[in-house]
């Protein structure tokens, strides 16, 4: 027994320190993440607000499970498989909020919170989804195959509402006969009384059958184009929809897989390149009460043919667009219908990406009217204005129409009379509104915002009115809110800068205290003391401020080096009280930290976070001002912190690997040494979506490629550069390192080395990977930064 319990006791100590996190090495910090623990996620509310629910993994093993929790209790509960079975999906509500109806297996259901009761509303072969409430919530509309149907909530009748086909019917068969034939059918009727009886009875028979028919729905031809964006407003009388014609000759790019299942490599289609055809759009209504059709008319639309100013640096570019005098290509969103169908507001895009304009639909003659013009001789964006897509809008009441603008220069929050075009603005200052959300009796606003400090997230409620947004959220860091459908409940997805999230629940009161449901985080992450990063502040060349994250050593090694990490992404705010998306950096920041490095992380030019003209600051020369922020830093390093500026080195992944290369070709006396991760090396191999925006296309902005692409700097390589690249990457292709691998070749530079990593795309998945790529980058910081 005396034998039995040492061992006992030996196995309990061997367990202790299996759990303690001593010396950080990197297989222990890039092993797979759940031994830090996992996060709860997909936080959502029951309809009837009575269950928080949310995916989580406690015991850190398997797949992650659903949980509940009940406001006012601390123990979540795993939902079981037949109460998951009964969770409604998302849907649309009444204007009372008592009632949902909902798509589910691709039929439609109705629920109803005051009897707990869910109805089904079809069962059919076919997929009904969109379902919406018409105007006095006495027909559910919904689609099936691109047409919208109505069906009566009694129960007692289906119409349907549009008739999409390829080609309209011919209505009148076409006579083919020659001239021959017809002389003597003309001839016949002429003679015969038998045949002028006959033609009369065949007329009477078709009036008659034309009678008895059921009406015929009008034809709407679609041809080669693809029908979407079908809406209906609330009265039933117009339906709006896209006609989108493909764009023609597309190439995409193809990612060789080498390690499969076959033994032969295998092809993975990919994606197009930046300036690769567009695909165009028009925008239609019909009025069902005077059966007619008519398309939304953008040609008298204010700027409609403005040319971006970069044309003037191509002059005869610029002559031969000014003489072709074009309408810009568009993109209609909407209308967003008030409730009583008196008005309908549109959102338009110009596809290159310098207007977004806010107008008043006619839908009785498809004319426009403007309420608001946002012209960014960059790009359109920032939160809530997303270039492309209608953005937070919608109404307070039957005249007023919300929207977030950048106008003051950050995205806040306006309020546009739609009968007289007066607008006010509604929130203002040095911050941004991130997330809306507009009540559900329409008289307040709620909103995320980072109005304390550029690195903290926190909730907000302000009347739609205007007035001073109240504070609701307490917890200092990150916080991540989902409103309960009765607006009673705040359930919070909190985290802080070196603790990873976790899920609050808080009554939706100013000063009320949210109590803490999960506790995600392993024995063995809380054992070691993770820096909390302090934020700091430092003025780059410009006079701006810029925010950064330092990790101090406790001890600086006696090269006094020093490391910067540049996160990804480009828009993207890393700087802030809250767990960063680069949880493995973070960790590998703290392990450099300990063994001698300062580690600076900055949130340079064009990260979100911080408005309107940092967000664009990389217009037309990525590697420009968000690469000197990296060498300010530096300069900023070496005068406060007593770093050596010949042992400075810089690492990241996708925009940060990119930026990585500019740094260690064209600042090579800054950086003596570089880890890049899946860059970008030509920005002319870039996917449109991202790079159009920044870059404009390159056939049409050459200079701005070439001054932003690293494959044009190569030569300017001094130190020493690690490249690691994912060899199925479908984001930042394989291709695009192997290019520039040649380059460097050809231009007999030997101090650089890739690894490639043959099961990998853009994010690494494997363990194994992670471990290798960690290694490679400490390695080369080791040996190059402190000799």
């Amino acid at each position: 027994m005396k034998k039995l319990f040492t061992l006992l006791l030996i196995a309990g100590a061997a367990n202790a320190n299996a759990q303690k996190l001593d010396t950080l090495t990197i297989e222990k910090i890039m092993r797979d993440p759940k031994w830090i623990g996992t996060s709860p996620s997909e936080i959502r509310w029951s309809d009837d607000s009575k269950k928080a629910l949310f995916k989580w993994n406690n015991d850190k093993t398997g797949p992650d499970a659903l949980f509940a929790i009940t406001p006012g209790s601390s123990k979540p509960e795993k939902v079981s498989v037949e109460d998951q079975r009964n969770l409604t999906g998302n849907g649309s509500w009444n204007k009372k909020h008592t009632q949902k109806v909902f798509e589910k297996n691709g039929d439609l259901y109705l629920e109803d919170l005051k009897t707990n009761k869910t109805t089904q509303l079809t069962h059919t072969e076919q997929r009904e989804s969109s379902p919406v409430f018409n105007g006095d919530e006495t027909r559910i509309v919904f689609s099936q195959a691109n047409n919208l149907f109505a069906l009566k909530l009694n129960g007692s009748g289906l119409e349907q509402l549009t008739n999409f086909v390829k080609a309209a019917k011919n209505k009148k068969a076409k006579d083919e006969s020659n001239e021959e034939e017809k002389w003597l059918k003309k001839q016949q009727a002429e003679l015969f009384d038998i045949i002028k009886v006959e033609a009369k009875d065949a007329k009477q028979d078709s009036v008659q059958e034309a009678l008895l028919a059921p009406k015929q729905l009008k034809e709407l031809p679609f041809g080669d184009k693809r029908v979407g964006r079908v809406k209906i407003s609330p009265d039933e009388r117009f339906i709006t929809y896209r006609l989108t014609k493909p764009a023609a000759d597309v190439k995409e790019a193809i990612v060789p897989n080498y390690v499969t299942a076959s033994g032969f490599t295998e092809d993975i289609p990919n994606r197009s390149k930046v300036g690769r055809p567009s695909s165009t759009s028009e925008t239609y209504i019909f009025d069902r009460q005077r059966d007619t059709v008519y398309k939304i008319n953008t040609k008298e639309i204010p700027g409609i043919k403005d040319l971006p100013d970069y044309v003037k640096d191509y002059p005869n570019e610029l002559a031969e667009l000014k003489k072709q005098n074009a309408d810009r290509q568009v993109t209609v969103e909407g209308p967003f219908w008030s409730d009583n169908s008196a008005f309908a507001v549109v959102v338009v895009s110009a596809q290159d990406n310098k207007d977004r304009w806010i107008m008043r639909l006619d839908a009785t003659t498809g004319r426009l009217a403007l309420l608001d013009r946002q012209r960014d001789e960059a790009w359109i964006g920032g939160p809530g204005i997303e270039n492309g897509a209608a953005g937070n809008v919608g109404y307070v009441d039957d005249i007023h129409f919300y929207y977030q603008s950048e106008a003051s220069g950050y995205s806040h929050i306006y309020l546009v009379d739609v009968t007289s075009g007066a607008k006010k603005q509604l929130t203002s200052g040095k911050w941004e509104v991130q997330t809306l959300q507009l009540s559900n009796d329409k008289k307040t606003f709620y909103f995320t915002a980072n109005i304390d400090h550029p690195g903290l997230t926190d909730f907000y409620s302000m009347p739609v009115t205007g007035g001073s947004p109240v504070k609701i959220t307490s917890l200092k860091g990150g916080n991540e809110v989902t409103l309960s459908p009765d607006e009673k409940w705040l359930a919070i997805r909190y985290s802080y800068s070196n603790k990873p999230w976790d899920l609050y629940v808080q009554a939706n009161k100013q000063g009320a205290k949210a109590l803490q449901i999960t506790n995600s985080v392993s024995a063995e992450y809380n054992s070691y003391p993770w820096r909390a990063p302090e934020i700091i502040t430092f003025k780059n060349r410009y006079g701006s401020d810029v925010y950064a994250r330092i990790y101090q050593p406790k001890k600086a090694d006696a090269a006094k080096p020093a490391v910067i990490f540049v996160h990804g992404a480009g828009y993207l705010q890393e700087v802030t009280y809250s767990w960063s998306y680069y949880f493995r950096e973070f960790m590998f920041n703290n392990m450099l930290a300990d063994n001698g490095y300062t580690v600076l992380d900055i949130d340079y030019t064009a990260s979100a976070g911080y408005g309107r003209d940092w967000r664009t600051g990389i217009y037309r020369h990525m590697g420009g001002k968000d690469l000197t922020d990296q060498a300010d830093g530096v300069k900023y390093l070496v005068e406060k912190y007593g770093v050596n500026p010949k042992h400075v080195g810089l690492y990241g992944g996708s925009y940060g690997g990119f930026i990585t290369l500019m740094g260690m070709f064209t600042e090579p006396d800054v950086f003596a040494a570089g880890g890049a991760i899946r860059s970008v090396t030509d920005w002319a191999h870039y996917n449109h979506e991202y790079t159009a925006n920044i870059l404009n296309e390159p056939f049409t902005d050459e200079i701005a490629y070439r001054q932003s692409s690293p494959i044009y700097f190569a030569n300017g390589l001094k130190g020493n550069l690690l490249m690691l690249h994912g060899m199925i990457d479908q984001n930042v292709n394989y291709q695009d390192i192997v290019r520039l691998s040649q380059k460097l070749i050809e231009l007999h530079k030997e101090n650089w080395e890739l690894a490639s990593f043959p099961v990998e795309d853009h994010a690494f998945e494997q363990a194994s990977s992670w471990t290798d790529e960690y290694k490679r980058i400490y390695k080369l910081f080791e040996q190059t930064l402190k000799k």
